[in-house]
């Protein structure tokens, strides 16, 4: 497989080509053009063909794309085969619906244990993971391999746990603690989380769209009136 450093918006449209894959081959579709694919994703040919070139060829000229090659293709991209093990830490509410609703190991992740400083929540078992007690983080740490550690605690709590994360080798921390936090001189790769990102994304283009409306019935008007 191609490997060649590629810009962080190329990296965030392969999920979303994964999840179009899936669903195409849940379709019963077995081949796709880059005009057809772009069409149902909002893309261009030219920059699906663009993205997919940072990792090598992957359609036929005159055939198109294999839809199940194609995901296979994105899936190793991605890692999903790497078996890599993740750890969640406050098992509050955030963290109890991720483990509740969220199947890590559909996305190539085992989620090996969960922590909490909850003592009527230390001991239980949620979905086979057992929530151990904060106290056993630093020694799990030190004994297990942990790829990625999904941040829950409160928002008070982050940059302490964060920092004992990244003080024993976690490889990533996916974070939902609304805080943001960055360590631009360590190797632990940090993803925040934002929902309230999404969301005044959409709220900046329903305004943006009634602003044009009310523009244009603005417009209406003033010819109307000529």
């Amino acid at each position: 497989m191609k490997r060649i450093k590629v810009s962080n918006n190329v990296i965030r449209r392969l999920p979303r080509y994964l999840r179009k894959l899936d669903e195409l081959k849940a379709g019963g579709v077995s081949r796709i053009s880059s005009f057809n694919l772009g069409q149902q994703l909002g893309l261009t040919p030219s920059q699906i063909r663009q993205d997919f070139s940072c990792f090598g060829e992957f359609g036929q000229q005159g055939y198109g794309y294999n839809v199940a090659a194609l995901r296979d293709e994105i899936a190793l991209i991605l890692g999903m085969d790497r078996g890599f093990r993740a750890i969640l830490i406050g098992v509050g509410n955030i963290g109890h619906a991720l483990m509740d609703n969220f199947c890590f190991s559909d996305w190539g992740f085992t989620l090996a244990a969960a922590f909490d400083i909850d003592p009527e929540i230390v001991g239980k078992r949620n979905k086979g993971v057992a929530v151990r007690s904060m106290d056993e983080l630093l020694d799990y740490l030190r004994e297990n391999r942990v790829d990625v550690a999904v941040l829950t605690v409160p928002k008070e709590a982050a940059s302490a746990v964060a920092k004992l994360l990244i003080d024993n080798g976690v490889g990533a921390i996916w974070n939902f603690t609304n805080v943001e936090l960055t360590e631009p001189n360590s190797r632990t790769i940090v993803e925040n989380v934002h929902f309230s990102d999404s969301l005044l994304s959409l709220s900046y283009f329903v305004a943006e769209r009634l602003d044009e409306e009310a523009a244009q019935a603005a417009r209406a008007e003033r010819r109307a009136g000529m």
